[in-house]
């Protein structure tokens, strides 16, 4: 790796124009906590953890490019804005013959292959306490953003990443097993995150055949007391009930089919207490082994309730006091009253929004079909970007919709992305009296203009099996008749 001190002069200066608009967010101070956190060294070179991390967001953003042409476009910006002049290549007679040389032929190139070297050495630890340390700020100067009636609002929830096709890949995460085409390499992300303002906190990356509630296990060890848990039904456990409670948080999910609830006591109209004794499938299982008193039986409170046009459900939590979170504070959907104000959904039914969350990173932002790695490190870095990536950008949607009075769960996601590219070169090739007086403040109320349609109470139904399965029958039938 080259160290010499004109190209790491350069390289800071890259650092500090591109993706200007986080910088107020992702300041070098915090990238140097996150290190001393981790217990790595921020390294002196030009592919440092500082300037890789920059580099996983600026291929995020731009997806279609790959890693090189990201940095030399970069080199090739400041250039033609006057702002730096390459110096001339290297006499033959001291480069180096190596196609995988990192020095290349000038102080304007870089070769896929340092970076791939860099990225290998890079730590994970380092990518999640940023995370943690970014979300902690965001705390700070936010706390009602994160908090309702008290708790700390969370959620939980998993996904599948489809990944290309490699066989290193298909080792490393395990492949899908549907049977309708080759065996595709997946992984599996389970995270959590913040659904009042769609943050995410933590997350894990995990290869296919770990199961969500094994991840889910590791992930509640950091619950903090009056967390509250927002998770869905395939998170159903009665181990992972008692780690949440020992942890003293509390936590709602959707009732389980079969499960043997005794009534204990009637709290009001469709609320009520209930024991659950512990399935003998858990008294076997490793993971649970280790709690430490692990109770025979749980106390649980179950709330009834059913919507128009669905089937009876039921949301069950280990909140006990209904002057705690009422019932209808738990279940009532989101609407518009006579006078059209719009309600607030319930308590519970805030947890899509880390459903909404997981489509706009995979789908809006791009990563489901961007991510072009062959090694579970390179895969890990991709995902690391665009984690972060969707963090910062939801921190700037949160600051445009504060600033300007609009919910930020109504401004568009992805019109937000398109603003912060279409805003990028301006970003990048101004000073930075112009980015904080004009540029910034411009890009927030761009970014307010962009809001998606207010439509309480909609659901969506899944007619693609049903119209599938219509037209099957159709066909037999008309063949029939022939």
């Amino acid at each position: 790796m080259f160290k010499d001190e004109q190209r790491c002069n350069v390289w800071d200066r890259i650092r500090q124009h591109n993706l200007r608009v986080f910088g107020k967010m992702l300041t070098p101070a915090m990238m140097q906590e996150a290190a001393q956190a981790a217990g790595v060294k921020m390294g002196k070179n030009p592919l440092n953890h500082a300037n890789l991390v920059w580099l996983g967001l600026a291929a995020a953003l731009h997806n279609t490019q790959n890693f090189a042409n990201l940095l030399v476009g970069a080199f090739k910006l400041l250039e033609d804005a006057g702002l730096w002049k390459p110096t001339a290549s290297k006499p033959k007679s001291t480069q180096r013959n190596s196609k995988h040389n990192p020095h290349g032929q000038s102080t304007a190139s870089v070769s896929e292959e340092a970076f791939v070297q860099a990225r290998r050495l890079m730590s994970m630890d380092f990518w999640l306490w940023l995370l943690l340390l970014l979300a902690r700020r965001f705390q700070e100067e936010h706390p009602d953003a994160v908090r309702w009636n008290g708790f700390r609002l969370l959620a939980i929830d998993g996904t599948e990443i489809a990944l290309p096709y490699w066989k290193t890949l298909a080792d490393a995460f395990g492949t899908s097993h549907n049977g309708r085409r080759r065996k595709r390499p997946q992984a599996r992300m389970v995270m959590l995150a913040f659904p009042q303002c769609r943050l995410p906190w933590r997350y894990e990356l995990v290869p296919r055949t770990c199961h969500e509630q094994t991840s889910a296990a590791r992930l509640v060890e950091y619950l903090e007391p009056q967390d509250l848990l927002l998770m869905d039904r395939g998170f159903w456990s009665y181990g992972l009930f008692w780690q949440i409670q020992r942890r003293e948080a509390f936590f709602s999910i959707r009732l389980r089919a079969g499960v043997l609830l005794k009534t204990s006591k009637s709290l009001g109209r469709d609320d009520r207490l209930v024991e659950w004794k512990m399935p003998k499938t858990s008294r076997k299982k490793r993971a649970w082994k280790s709690l430490p008193d692990l109770p025979k039986s749980q106390t649980l409170r179950v709330v009834r309730y059913q919507v128009a046009g669905f089937r009876p459900s039921a949301v069950v939590t280990n909140i006990l006091d209904p002057k705690t979170v009422s019932r209808e504070d738990w279940v009532r959907m989101a609407n518009i009253d006579e006078a059209g104000r719009v309600l607030e959904p319930g308590l519970y039914h805030r947890r899509w929004e880390i459903e909404t969350m997981f489509c706009e990173l995979k789908v809006r932002q791009g990563m489901r079909d961007s991510l072009r790695s062959r090694t579970f490190e390179g895969i890990a870095f991709e995902v690391a970007g665009h984690v972060l990536l969707y963090f910062l950008t939801r921190w700037l949607i949160f600051e445009a919709g504060e600033t300007h009075g609009i919910s930020p769960l109504r401004i568009s996601f992805t019109e937000a992305l398109r603003e912060i590219n279409d805003m990028g070169h301006a970003l990048l090739l101004a000073n930075p009296q112009r980015v904080r007086r004009i540029l910034l403040p411009r890009l927030l109320l761009r970014i307010a203009q962009h809001l998606t349609p207010l439509r309480p109470g909609r659901h969506f139904p899944r007619p693609a099996d049903h119209y599938k399965h219509k037209h099957r029958k159709t066909t037999k039938r008309v063949t029939k008749q022939t």
